[in-house]
């Protein structure tokens, strides 16, 4: 292990303010990790990292951030089981094809692949949701086709960039197949889950990934994400998509910014 303190220290923050944000508003983390581990390191002069290296070390991190918030979770009434099932099976096998073509990826690509999901999340976080939260829990309807095929397409997209594909599965489950906040927060925690084992499967196989970083970012998710998911059941849900918007768009925005300029 050749790391410098300074460079454990960043990582260690890194994935734990992450996780700790993913389990609030149910991501996977990535959204916010992708971008830090890609500009924060050698910012401060401590690391360099190659888009597949961070692809390879999120898609570690987000299996053992994922896992450790839906156990906080498990006792509730907002996982939505059949729905987990459905979307499940769909986003893991759309997620293993992604991360293994990845590796045929230029870094360019990756982020570019990246920026667009960004955009199309930031886009429909801010389509009007009215009347959703007033839907009892438990008579909550979807389209089941609409449901797989979204999770496939999120899957095939979000593997590619070692994300298990929670920043857009978020705003896909609130606008188009109409989840309540609180539902979609729980369950697409526990269907990025699902999906980060395909992800990762296929980063470890291409050998996309840092035992040492991604070991020291899993450490900080299991301590964070938990933490994360038991305070989003007190905050209000505006606010919950509130800060879900903010940093989809402002990580769309900065990574479009890289690839422009």
């Amino acid at each position: 292990m050749n790391l410098s303190l300074a460079l454990i220290l960043t990582l260690f923050a890194i994935g734990f303010i992450g996780s700790f944000i993913s389990g609030l508003v149910g991501i996977g983390g990535s959204i916010i990790k992708y971008p830090l581990l890609l500009y924060i390191p050698p910012l401060l002069g401590v690391g360099l990292y190659s888009a597949q290296e961070v692809s390879g070390i999120s898609a570690v991190q987000v299996f053992f951030a994922t896992l450790s918030a839906v156990f906080a979770l498990r006792k509730s009434d907002v996982l939505n089981w059949p729905l987990i099932g459905l979307m499940g099976v769909s986003i893991i096998i759309g997620s293993f094809g992604g991360a293994y073509g990845s590796k045929f990826l230029s870094n360019d690509d990756i982020n570019f692949v990246y920026a667009v999901l960004a955009s199309i999340a930031a886009g429909m976080m801010f389509v009007p949701k009215r009347g959703l939260d007033d839907i009892p829990l438990h008579e909550v309807r979807y389209n089941k086709v609409l449901a797989s095929l979204s999770a496939f397409l999120v899957g095939l997209a979000s593997g590619i960039v070692g994300a298990a594909g929670a920043f857009i599965l978020v705003p896909v489950m609130l606008v188009v197949l109409k989840i309540p906040t609180r539902m979609t927060i729980a369950t697409s925690l526990a269907v990025t889950f699902i999906s980060s084992i395909g992800a990762t499967v296929g980063k470890i196989v291409t050998g996309q990934v840092l035992f040492w970083e991604s070991l020291i970012m899993v450490v900080a998710s299991v301590l964070a994400a938990p933490l994360g998911a038991r305070l989003s059941g007190k905050v209000h849900t505006k606010v919950l998509q509130g800060i879900l918007a903010v940093l989809i768009l402002s990580t769309a925005i900065k990574i479009w910014v890289d690839i422009l300029g």
